[in-house]
């Protein structure tokens, strides 16, 4: 049984928690076997490529108010799509630490473009490197025509340098605020000159806009490009130790434990920033499953989301639904507040968003209607703008289909209500919740009322 509790904590952090059948098919298997066969899952089908064509933006918005029209609709379906099956896909993977890991460095790697084609493309970049090595993740992103639109590295130029990629690259992705200089901000964002994309997406260095005189960067001179830069900042510990401490933040405790955290750090660091060995240390670690560890983080929406998709196997007639819930909870795919990200944790949580997270399930479940609220993102207001219906959004009908059958089936013979409602909340049940179960007659009943409660908010 503490073989369970061990696996059931473990799914939960990586991936989106552990279904009945997950129990059946792991119950004889050790913890660090879990570990490999999580490190080591794939799918047939590993990209997303619901977005395709090319479409020159700058072109199309020259053009009449009626192509401006159509080309925004276009656009605003291509992102929904790309929403829609990222969910679908995280919902429904055989490789769901691989896809908690893509979450991970998509808020990482936070970035805003309102071209689905360079979204999906950065979306991809991050899913194939999500546990492989940071340096080619790194290199990959900062490269990527969504990153370089998002912080204006295509108007980077010799004589004329944009420090925005520069200084994020530092402050956000790699060593963190406080381990650098502006000199260093300034040197950094004169070897990124004419790093750029075409209009067909492909990363291009335009030599002719590059600064190729001497810099000085982190106490060292030379003629130094981006990948140089990128290459100095990793050679630093310092890095090592920024990312195992987010990471840390995200898979173990909200409130990082210094040790634990230089550990990684350090295993990180020795094994040239691959990102299996460091996810192996923490989930083959006694400390990652003692009892402060497990049951107190809050779920992110889209975690909260999927989560009980997978549990209980629901389906969508109206996918586009699914969006609506993300920005009643906060979390929007593809849309991150800023290039910070969300800030995640408590903040994932306020007086509305856990309303919507106590009703959510039981509307699913159940089928019911629920009423959408909330002033829609400054973003989309261009697009809004184009279609005279823009009344919130109110009284919809859900239509999900949960598979009960499929469910009830995984739940293994003579298994006791109490087991079950323990087996779904990863915190211990109290007993208020203890006194409900028995009460309750009805099995479906009482798990629906468990997964309406503030301790199914948190895994």
């Amino acid at each position: 049984m503490d073989n369970i509790k061990q696996l059931k904590h473990l799914f939960a952090r990586a991936g989106f928690g552990m279904r009945f059948a997950d129990m059946k098919d792991f119950e004889n298997t050790s913890v660090k076997s879990a570990v490999r066969c999580l490190l080591n899952a794939t799918d047939d089908e590993q990209a997303i490529n619901v977005v395709q064509g090319d479409t020159d933006y700058t072109a199309v918005m020259k053009g009449d108010v009626l192509a401006r029209k159509m080309f925004l609709q276009q656009q605003r379906q291509q992102e929904k799509d790309l929403n829609v099956a990222w969910v679908n896909k995280m919902s429904t993977t055989e490789a769901p630490l691989r896809e908690k890991m893509t979450l991970f460095w998509h808020n990482h790697f936070a970035c805003r473009t309102r071209n689905a084609k360079f979204a999906q493309q950065l979306n991809n970049i991050q899913r194939d490197n999500a546990l492989g090595n940071f340096r080619t993740l790194l290199t990959q992103v900062a490269e990527s025509p969504a990153m370089l639109q998002f912080l204006n590295n295509q108007q980077n130029l010799k004589g004329h340098p944009n420090e925005n990629f520069a200084r994020e690259l530092m402050e956000l992705f790699t060593i963190g605020r406080g381990n650098y200089s502006e000199t260093d901000v300034k040197e950094s964002a004169r070897s990124f000159t004419g790093y750029g994309f075409n209009k067909g997406g492909d990363f291009v260095m335009r030599k002719f806009v590059h600064d190729d005189g001497v810099k000085t960067f982190m106490g060292k001179t030379g003629n130094f490009a981006g990948a140089d830069i990128m290459n100095a900042l990793l050679a630093k510990r310092e890095t090592a130790h920024f990312i195992s401490n987010k990471i840390y933040k995200y898979l173990v405790n909200e409130t990082p434990d210094a040790a634990h955290v230089n550990a990684m750090a350090d295993v990180f660091y020795k094994s040239d920033y691959e990102i299996k060995p460091l996810l192996e240390y923490v989930f083959t670690a006694d400390w990652f499953y003692s009892d402060k560890n497990t049951g107190n983080v809050i779920k992110g929406p889209v975690e909260f989301l999927v989560g009980l998709n997978r549990q209980f196997y629901i389906t969508y007639q109206r996918p586009e639904v699914l969006l609506q819930f993300q920005r009643v909870l906060g979390q929007v795919l593809f849309y991150p507040p800023n290039v910070a990200g969300w800030p995640g944790g408590r903040n994932w949580i306020d007086s509305s968003s856990l309303m919507y997270r106590l009703k959510i399930p039981s509307t699913l479940l159940n089928g019911g209607l629920i009423d959408f609220t909330g002033k829609a993102d400054p973003e989309d207001e261009a697009y809004l703008a184009t279609v005279r219906n823009q009344q919130q959004f109110v009284n919809t009908k859900v239509q999900a289909q949960p598979d009960w059958d499929k469910f009830f089936q995984s739940i293994p013979k003579n298994t006791s209500k109490t087991e079950i409602a323990a087996f779904i909340l990863e915190p211990k049940l109290s007993k208020i919740l203890l006194d409900n179960i028995s009460k309750d007659t009805d099995v479906k009943a009482m798990i629906i009322e468990l997964v309406s409660t503030p301790e199914y908010q948190l895994t």
